[in-house]
């Protein structure tokens, strides 16, 4: 008996979670027209006519169809919904389904998984790619929200999004503002006994760290705009040959969304409307390029993930301890920036009560934090049955840690691993330094 209530407990929670990210997707596009749901080719977003119904394709794939189900898109939805085989510039030219036949689609596998969720009939395999699709969506609802950003669409207006946490003027938090983390043998990835994982965490294994500090909140935009004053974007000496490249090939010569305002104060874009730029707020939409080129302004570099990961799971009681997330083993929302609240980013000094054992702030949500570490696999990789999630993008992508004001609170942990190209700067990603070796 107490297996079955479990169990209907469980299926629950899920059918929760799922019924949550789907609102929320609909919630971040419902509202855009026909020609945004199109929005212009561009190589760093995806049409969100096609994005839509590719969140939906995914969860049929892997709830539905594997059953030997039809797809409720037709018989032409892997050529047309497969990310792994749609080329992105082909997006915006294939025979897409229209705007309302994308959002009937969406509601439609919905329901069906929702039939089999109340009908109990899920094995240990359904639950697996039901929380897959789940997280799936829930990344896909980042994307739309910066897409939005990208693009220059209004904000999107959410149920519940609330207003940010408070700053704290007494408490100083400068990039210099570090703490010690001494060195040692420490576990860097996911055990199996810690609920649903990601290929590329698998598994827990030892790293030896030398001892480091690291700063205790990310860098601000007053950090940030302190570079661009002092002519960051203009100085070779700054960048990497690859930084310098990018530079020159996206003309990049000050923080994306920028721009001089009255007097020649600095503004800031947040969707569609122009603000004066927020002191206290971390920076955001900084390459990797760009966060290496300021470390080296500043006299400082990125930390490695192994040493992100330290700072915000480890304790300085032992080596031994490792945390879930940087305040212990549960999940406490009012801790982290994220789920979309304030539909922005919070000060740099708040949320002084997030703090890690080593006392690094802010390290779940608020902004995603670049590391200086290539995404590559750790020992004894083995690809789990979404084969495209990772092994492609070993290599060529930079790992980034701890999740943005936009990340679901579900996904965000210590030990989860997000990865971009180093040139991508629309996505909610900043950074924090570390004191040089």
């Amino acid at each position: 008996m107490e297996r079955a209530i479990n169990r209907s407990e469980e299926l629950a929670r899920l059918a929760e979670c799922a019924g949550d990210a789907r609102r929320r997707t609909v919630e971040l596009v419902w509202d855009l027209d026909d020609g945004q749901f199109l929005g212009p080719l561009l190589p760093i977003v995806n049409p969100p006519l096609w994005e839509v119904a590719h969140v939906a394709w995914f969860q049929e794939r892997w709830m539905l169809r594997r059953r030997g189900e039809r797809s409720l898109a037709g018989a032409n939805a892997d050529a047309l919904y497969d990310s792994a085989e749609v080329h992105h510039g082909a997006r915006w030219s294939i025979p897409l389904l229209p705007r309302a036949a994308v959002l009937d689609y969406l509601q439609a596998v919905h329901e069906k998984v929702a039939d089999r969720l109340r009908a109990g009939d899920l094995g240990e395999e359904d639950v697996y790619f039901l929380q897959l699709a789940t997280y799936h969506e829930d990344m896909h609802a980042e994307a739309f929200t910066y897409t939005r950003q990208t693009l220059g669409y209004p904000a999107p207006r959410l149920s519940g999004s609330g207003s940010p946490p408070a700053g704290n003027g007494t408490a100083p938090c400068a990039w210099s503002d570090d703490v010690e983390i001494a060195g040692g043998v420490y576990t860097l990835g996911s055990r199996p006994q810690q609920g649903f994982l990601f290929d590329n965490e698998k598994w827990a294994h030892p790293v030896e760290v030398e001892p480091f500090r690291m700063a205790r909140c990310p860098v601000s935009q007053a950090d940030f705009a302190a570079f661009a004053d002092a002519g960051g974007y203009q100085r070779r000496a700054f960048w990497s040959a690859e930084g310098w490249a990018w530079r020159e090939r996206a003309c990049a010569h000050q923080p994306v969304y920028w721009r001089r305002g009255a007097a020649g104060r600095w503004e800031r874009r947040h969707f569609d409307a122009w603000v004066p730029l927020e002191p206290a707020l971390p920076a955001v939409h900084v390459n990797w390029h760009e966060a290496e080129a300021w470390c080296r302004w500043a006299g400082r570099r990125l930390p490695s993930e192994a040493e992100w990961e330290v700072a915000a799971s480890g304790s300085p009681a032992s080596a031994a301890v490792k945390h879930r997330y940087p305040w212990g083993e549960e999940a406490r929302p009012e801790l982290a920036h994220t789920d979309w609240k304030a539909l922005g980013c919070a000060p740099v000094t708040a949320l002084q009560e997030s703090a890690s054992g080593f006392g690094c702030r802010q390290m779940i949500g608020n902004v995603w934090e670049w590391t200086a570490s290539d995404f590559a696999p750790y020992p004894g990789f083995s690809a789990d049955p979404y084969a495209a999630y990772s092994r492609p993008w070993f290599g060529t992508h930079k790992v980034l840690r701890g999740g943005s004001w936009a990340t679901t609170g579900r996904l965000a942990r210590n030990a989860f691993r997000n990865f971009y190209r180093p040139e991508r700067r629309d996505i909610f990603a900043g950074f924090r330094s570390c004191a040089p070796r």
